[in-house]
């Protein structure tokens, strides 16, 4: 009799996201399972326009500001007043550069603040590769990544026992909006080395998710996106048993 209202959802989850990006929560939502709705509350992010507008490259300065405070804790205290069960951070840039270690201080900072479980992507690609039981990765990044910011994603895989067997930041328009899903699989398939164990696309805000089950298919390993790995640690941090019956091995393990 009644049409749905959105009120029954199992599970909640939140996300912080560049205030004019819509990547994240589009591509976590379409994740989803049944039972599990996504909230975002927004971050102001230095180097984004109106309309999700960058430059051809992101600096590191704005990137680094995204998680200082006051921005990003007044944010996750909003979100957490919600009837959430753990929040995101949508933003891979941030834990590159900080590294693993100041990513830790981050995620340990905002937890205290929300008094719920906060979760990082590269963090919880790391346990998801471990779960899988990957030693060797192929690491591809947006294309506004910069040499600098693709070398210090490398680091922080390789300071977490991975092999990186290659890294690159994708040559393709440097625009969100450009982005297209069939070039993206062929940049990917053609770069990715037969030594590679698995693949990783970083980058919340890079339209990826689409690809991971044509890419798994082609490549025969692998394939998790920061916004896979993001969704996968909620879940894992909601202790929630609902998982995506597509979108990459990575759901099939925990």
């Amino acid at each position: 009799m009644w049409s749905s209202d959105g009120w029954d959802v199992r599970t909640r989850l939140g996300v912080l996201i560049p205030h004019g990006d819509v990547g994240p929560e589009s591509e976590l939502q379409a994740m989803a399972p049944d039972g599990i709705c996504i909230h975002s509350a927004r971050v102001p992010f230095g180097a984004m326009a109106a309309g999700g507008l960058m430059d051809p490259t992101i600096p590191l300065a704005p990137v680094q500001a995204f998680v200082e405070p006051p921005a990003i804790d007044e944010a996750t205290a909003l979100l957490a007043a919600a009837p959430i069960n753990a929040i995101g951070i949508g933003f891979t840039s941030s834990s590159y550069v900080g590294g693993p270690d100041g990513e830790r201080k981050v995620v340990d900072r905002l937890t205290e603040r929300a008094g719920l479980p906060v979760v990082a992507p590269c963090a919880a690609a790391v346990a998801g590769f471990g779960a899988l039981g990957i030693d060797r990765i192929a690491l591809f990044n947006p294309p506004w990544f910069d040499s600098e910011l693709d070398r210090y994603g490398a680091e922080y895989f390789r300071s977490q026992g991975l092999e990186v067997v290659v890294h690159a930041s994708c040559e393709l328009p440097s625009n969100q909006r450009s982005v297209n899903p069939s070039e993206l699989f062929a940049w990917i398939v053609g770069h990715t080395p037969a030594d590679a164990h698995a693949v990783f696309i970083g980058g919340n805000g890079f339209r990826a998710v689409g690809v991971i089950g044509a890419l798994e298919e082609d490549l025969r390993v692998p394939v998790v996106t920061a916004n896979s790995a993001l969704l996968w640690g909620l879940l894992q941090a909601a202790r929630s048993a609902a998982r995506p019956t597509t979108y990459g091995q990575l759901f099939g393990v925990r």
